[in-house]
């Protein structure tokens, strides 16, 4: 959540040491400064403003400080509540002992494991953190203790003015007396701004507790992806076979039977086996159909994350965290609900929400879904985010394609008022994917017809489900729970790529194409394919409780966006 770039200081003489330290923090996404000796490491500290210090404990070369000397003096100055310190040691556990009884938060042993170390630094970073949030309320605490004990002065001295004002002019007691009661009017006033205040926040307490209900934690996340992958095994089977298999033994059972019939029921089978020929050829048609669909239009599909913050409408400060615990979840009241402020530097409440995307068009333009691109748009949850005083913005947009590592950059482009569609425009640099043709024309979807749906249904869990389970808890493990961090990982391992399905129209209708292809939340953005494969659609909606039956855009409905120029600015929208 935290977009400010750690600074990190290593001293460490040994230079292929020093340098693999650094290549080892700096894929953490961390800023490092390395130095050789240890008084250039202190002298870093208190001129770089660094919040941790990585120390080899053996530097100890005649004429120098040395490590012991360095952490003595980082303990006896100011730097103490600003700096987390981990040592390095040599082999077992006496000599991390030592370390920490020199001072350090943390000792790490000779020879590290370069992901042990990076989650040990985040650990430290993140507990820092903790403490200069109640180091600083603290200082609050104390400033309105001050200025409390000033006003209760002055409500004194105004008292013993007007006791004594007897002997004064009629008018000064006037005076005296407008200024006492403007005194009691403003305390009143605060006192009521201050406790409305704290009932809005509670209130929105509550609602990020029910946002972030919908996001799956690391335990949560792993038993959903489990859940997901058994479920897309069986689909995968389903989809490979398509009935295939049923309509093969099918046909040999006729073809036995025929065999053996009277001359009377010959005609019948003979007509019942055309029939299951003529299925099963489609069926191979539709299934190679697919195939080739797959293999040149996936690599278009990407997956969209979209980051949404609050700020507050008043001040226009955004909603914090107010600290996070040592496994860098965010404080939590007696009720289990996350403590929200809009004071302090804890890290900005931030909901993640996933999607699907393709490019249409040139120039990095993608089309999507206006819920995706806006996704407080018809959500009763962010709406309620806004009567309560704080609206909802893009943080940031994220695009994953398949096969690339990268994570390029979007911005909402155009919103379509007509329908549930948005495009935005990525930054997509040297990146080389097809361009998915349309079909808007009315021969372009026919009832009854096959449909290929490409997406990222279920978002995160259903990537991780793709992918062994072993694997999936390495990656978050890594990650140190931080979406960004997962989504990093996961396409440097190449296992982004969407999900395909396949079904068949069931209707259309003026505004939409229903459909029976399987999606679910996360889907929302992907193209619907015809057998030609061109996009004749756009999924938005999963139709509960009807025949497992889901909802698309007619893809006519983007012309109108695709029509207009690509501007050079952004257009984020707040609700």
């Amino acid at each position: 959540m935290n977009s400010i770039r750690e600074k990190i200081v290593i001293v460490e003489a040994d230079e292929a040491s020093r340098a693999s330290l650094v290549s080892i923090m700096e894929s953490g996404g961390c800023e490092i400064s390395a130095f050789s000796t240890a008084r250039e490491g202190l002298d870093a500290l208190q001129h770089v403003g660094a919040e941790l210090l990585l120390v080899d404990t053996d530097l100890l070369r005649a004429g120098t400080m040395s490590a012991r000397e360095m952490l003595a003096t980082i303990r006896g100055s100011t730097l103490t509540a600003a700096v987390r310190v981990i040592v390095l040691v040599g082999p077992g556990a006496n000599n991390r002992a030592a370390g920490l009884d020199l001072g350090a938060d943390d000792a790490v042993s000779r020879p590290w494991d370069a992901t042990e170390l990076l989650a040990r630094t985040r650990v430290q970073l993140r507990a820092l953190r903790t403490d200069k949030q109640l180091l600083e309320q603290m200082r609050l605490a104390t400033e309105g203790q001050q200025i409390a004990y000033t006003a209760f002065d002055a409500l004194a001295v105004t008292e013993r003015m007007v006791s004594n004002a007897n002997s004064v002019d009629k008018r000064l007691k006037i005076g005296l007396a407008a200024v006492f009661a403007m005194v009691v009017v403003m305390a009143g006033i605060y006192f009521l701004f201050a406790r409305t205040a704290q009932k809005d926040l509670k209130n929105t307490t509550s609602t990020i507790a029910r946002l972030e209900g919908g996001i799956l934690h690391q335990q949560s996340l792993i038993a959903e992806a489990r859940k997901l992958h058994e479920a897309q095994g069986a689909d995968e089977t389903e989809l490979g076979s398509l009935g295939k298999d049923d309509l093969q033994k099918q046909a040999q059972d006729l073809k036995a039977r025929m065999a053996n019939a009277a001359s009377g029921q010959g005609a019948t089978l003979q007509k019942q086996l055309d029939d299951t020929n003529a299925r099963l050829q489609r069926i191979e048609q539709e299934s190679d159909s697919a195939q080739n669909l797959i293999r040149n239009d996936v690599q278009s599909v990407c997956l969209l994350h979209i980051s949404v913050a609050f700020r507050d409408q008043q001040s226009g400060q955004r909603l914090r965290y107010a600290g996070l615990n040592q496994q860098g979840e965010p404080l939590q009241d007696s009720g289990g609900n996350p403590l929200l402020t809009l004071a302090g530097n804890g890290p900005a409440v931030k909901v993640d929400i996933f999607g699907t995307g393709f490019p249409v068009g040139d120039s990095g333009r993608i089309v999507t879904n206006r819920h995706v691109a806006e996704p407080w748009w018809n959500n009763d949850e962010l709406s309620e985010m806004a009567s309560q005083g704080f609206l909802a913005e893009i943080s940031s947009i994220r695009a994953y394609f398949p096969g690339d590592p990268r994570a390029f950059t979007g911005e909402i482009q155009e919103i379509s008022k007509d329908a549930d569609l948005a495009t935005m425009r990525v930054d997509i640099q040297d990146l080389k994917r097809p361009i998915l043709s349309i079909d808007s024309g009315k021969g372009g979807a026919v009832t009854g017809e096959p449909i290929i749906l490409m997406g990222y249904a279920t978002g995160l869990a259903g990537i991780l489900a793709r992918t062994d389970e072993d694997t999936a808890r390495k990656i978050l493990n890594y990650s140190g729970g931080d979406v960004s961090q997962v989504l990093a990982e996961l396409a440097r391992r190449n296992l982004i790529h969407p999900i395909v399905t396949q079904g068949h129209i069931g209707d259309i209708l003026p505004d939409k194409i229903v459909f029976d292809a399987q999606t679910t939340s996360g889907g929302s953005g992907g193209p619907l394919f015809n057998r030609q494969g061109k996009v004749i659609g756009v999924t938005y909606a999963v139709l509960k409780g009807f025949g497992g039956s889901n909802f698309g855009i007619p893809i006519r409905f983007s012309e109108p966006l695709l029509a207009r120029p690509i501007t050079s600015a952004p257009t984020h929208a707040a609700n």
